[in-house]
């Protein structure tokens, strides 16, 4: 069978998403949600829990980076290729409290060759709470195994 010919790219991301979240224990650990990936896009959920929030009672900035962190992942892994963060930047733009649901949506902005560059906007309700912008570098290796499937 011709996986290429039956798989649509949002099928590949999902694959892609499936294969990853198995081994991703940093994300499951925190307690965070993969709400959707589609190719170039990914959106995680978390509550901010008692032990992330700071001495000012407000959600650790740490934990609202890695929120982005990961949905970030997502996005730049949704087309079998194996990315990596090269780099990443955070603006926080109002504090995350104690239940709120946090939601960090990625999206692609730039794909070239083995470099990417994602944004991830952080809310809360209606509310924006950052702003993340990462770049990825593409590394050897495939979400799905013995497949030359790509999704555009």
């Amino acid at each position: 069978m011709n996986l290429k010919a039956t798989l649509s790219p949002d099928d590949i991301a999902r694959a892609c998403a499936d294969a990853m979240w198995k081994e991703d224990d940093a994300s499951k650990g925190l307690g965070m949600e993969l709400v959707e990936v589609k190719p170039g896009q990914a959106t995680m959920a978390m509550t901010v829990q008692p032990h992330m929030v700071n001495g000012q009672r407000i959600c650790h900035g740490g934990y609202i980076f890695t929120l982005a962190d990961s949905a970030f992942a997502f996005a730049c892994n949704s087309r079998n290729d194996r990315a990596v963060a090269a780099q990443g930047n955070i603006t926080f733009i109002r504090p995350g409290k104690l239940g709120d649901r946090l939601v960090a949506t990625a999206r692609e902005v730039s794909r070239s060759g083995r470099s990417g560059i994602y944004d991830v906007r952080v809310t809360a309700g209606d509310g924006v709470i950052a702003e993340f912008r990462g770049h990825s570098r593409v590394i050897p290796g495939t979400w799905l195994p013995d497949t030359d499937i790509k999704a555009q």
